[in-house]
C-alpha cells in the first residue's frame, strides 16, 4: 500500500481539527475517519496482481536508432484501474537518464475488462542484448488516498546491432566499382586479368595495352580493356586484444574497425568477391565463413552484436595460424589492429612475413586525432610536454608503418571518420590494378 499526497493533506487538516477539539475525542474521531477513508479507497483500487501484460514490437535496431516496444495491459477486474506504470529496462537501453525517465512512465486509466497499449521508445547507444527489467504498476483508489503497488515480469529481447555509420559512403564506392566493371561509359585501363573488349587507341593509353593483331586486322590502333576479376577471397581479421579497447575520441577502437569491416564487406560482396571474418585475441571470438552474396553482411552484423574487446595481449602466432586456416588459398587478408610501437614490435611484425608468403596483406589501423592536437600544443609548459610526447609517438608510429610497408604489406590508417572509406578506396585500388 502506498500513501498519496492527498492522504498527507487530509492528515494535516485532521491535526488542525484535533487541535481545535479538547481531549482525546477529537483525536480518535479524526483518526477513525481517516483510517476508514484510506481502507475504503484501498479496497476500491483495482488489483495489480491479476493484470495481464504482453509485449510486441521491435526485436532488433541499430545502435543510435529508435526502437518502439509496445506493452499491452488488460484489466480483468470489475474495478477501474487508475494510476501509473513504469516500464523499466536494463542500463544501455537509452542514451541518457532523462530520456529514460520520460520514456518509461505512463499514466493509466483502464475501465473494467478493457485493455490499453503503451509504447516505450528506446534509443540504445551501444550494441548488445537489451532486456526489460520489471513493469511496476501503482493502482490508485477513486479517492486518491491510497494505492496498491506491484511488479510484473514481461520478458522481451532487443538486439542492438552495430551502427554501421560508414554506410553513407557506400553509394560513392559502388559507383566507382561500376566504373571498374565497365558498366558505365568510363573505360578502365587497369591490369586486371579478365579481358573485356577492344576500343580505339587514345593519347595517354599504355603501349602494353595495344593489341597488335587486332590493330593489323582493323587498320587502326586498338587497345584492350580489362575488367577486374571476380570471385576473389577476402579474409577480414579483427584483433580483439587489449589495444582494441582503447578509446579514440568517444569510440572504442574495435567499434571503428568493425564499422570499416562492414563497409568493406558490403562493397566486396557487391563486387562478386567472397568475404569471411574472424575476430581473435587469445582465442577466436567469432567466425563468419561460407556466406555469399547478400547473406554475408547480415551474418557479420549478427555476429558482431556481442563482440567486445578482451583485456589480454593478443596471441599473434595464434592469430596468424587462424588466418592461414581460414584462407588456405591466396587471399587478401585485411588485419584490423593497432600500430602502436610496443604491441606491433612483439606481435604484428614477427607474423607478417609468414602471411605475406602466400597472401596479400592490408593493415588497417585507426589513428587518434587527439595526438595531432597535442602535437600542435604550444604556449604553456604542459602544452610543450604534450607536444613533445605526441611528436615522439608519431615518430615511432611512422617507423612501424615504414617497416610494415617494406615487408610488402599495405598500410591504411585514418581517424574514426576516415578509416572506413580509406579501406574501401584501398580495396578498389587493388581491384583496378588487378592485384587481388
Amino acid at each position: 500500500m502506498a500513501l498519496t499526497g492527498r492522504t498527507v493533506l487530509i492528515a494535516v487538516l485532521g491535526a488542525l481539527v484535533v487541535a481545535a477539539l479538547p481531549g482525546w475525542h477529537g483525536i480518535l474521531l479524526v483518526a477513525g475517519v481517516l483510517l476508514l477513508a484510506v481502507l475504503l479507497d484501498l479496497a476500491l483500487a483495482a488489483p495489480v496482481r491479476s493484470l495481464r501484460l504482453e509485449r510486441d514490437g521491435a526485436e532488433s535496431v541499430r545502435a543510435g536508432d529508435e526502437a518502439r516496444v509496445r506493452l499491452t495491459l488488460t484489466n480483468p477486474s470489475n474495478r477501474v484501474l487508475r494510476g501509473e506504470l513504469r516500464d523499466a529496462w536494463t542500463p544501455g537501453a537509452f542514451s541518457d537518464p532523462d530520456e529514460a525517465y520520460r520514456a518509461t512512465r505512463h499514466r493509466l486509466l483502464v475501465p473494467p475488462g478493457e485493455r490499453r497499449r503503451m509504447e516505450t521508445v528506446l534509443r540504445p547507444a551501444r550494441r548488445g542484448e537489451r532486456r526489460p527489467d520489471r513493469v511496476t504498476i501503482r493502482s490508485r483508489g477513486p479517492l486518491g488516498l491510497a494505492a496498491r503497488q506491484g511488479a510484473h515480469r514481461v520478458p522481451w529481447s532487443l538486439r542492438v546491432l552495430p551502427p554501421f555509420t560508414s554506410r553513407r559512403h557506400l553509394p560513392a564506392k559502388l559507383a566507382r566499382l561500376r566504373e571498374l566493371d565497365g558498366r558505365t561509359s568510363v573505360l578502365i585501363r587497369g591490369e586486371g586479368t579478365e579481358f573485356d573488349s577492344l576500343r580505339e587507341y587514345v593519347p595517354g593509353d599504355e603501349v602494353r595495352s595495344i593489341d597488335w593483331r587486332a590493330t593489323a586486322r582493323r587498320g587502326s590502333v586498338a587497345v584492350r580493356t580489362w575488367r577486374p576479376e571476380r570471385d576473389r577471397h577476402l579474409l577480414l581479421v579483427l584483433d580483439t586484444g587489449r589495444t582494441s579497447a582503447g578509446r579514440v575520441g568517444d569510440i572504442p577502437r574495435l567499434d571503428v574497425s568493425m564499422d570499416a569491416a562492414l563497409l568493406l564487406t558490403a562493397l566486396a560482396s557487391r563486387a562478386g568477391d567472397r568475404v569471411d571474418l574472424i575476430a581473435r585475441d587469445r582465442r577466436t571470438r567469432i567466425s563468419v565463413r561460407g556466406h555469399s552474396g547478400r547473406e554475408v553482411l547480415p551474418a557479420m552484423v549478427r555476429a558482431m552484436v556481442d563482440l567486445e574487446p578482451a583485456l589480454v595481449e593478443t596471441d599473434a602466432p595464434g592469430l596468424a595460424a587462424a588466418a592461414r586456416a581460414a584462407a588456405p588459398h591466396r587471399s587478401l587478408i585485411v588485419l584490423f589492429t593497432a600500430l602502436d610501437p610496443g604491441p606491433a614490435d612483439t606481435g604484428l611484425l614477427p607474423i607478417l612475413p609468414e602471411l605475406l608468403r602466400r597472401h596479400s596483406v592490408m593493415i588497417a589501423s585507426v589513428s587518434d586525432p587527439r595526438v595531432a592536437e597535442m602535437a600542435r600544443a604550444r604556449g604553456t609548459v604542459p602544452g610543450v610536454y604534450e607536444a613533445a610526447a605526441a611528436a615522439r609517438h608519431q615518430e615511432e608510429r611512422e617507423e612501424i608503418i615504414t617497416r610494415v610497408r617494406r615487408m610488402g604489406a599495405i598500410v591504411v590508417e585514418g581517424s574514426p571518420d576516415d578509416l572506413a572509406p580509406a579501406v574501401a578506396d584501398a580495396y578498389l585500388a587493388l581491384k583496378a590494378a588487378g592485384r587481388l
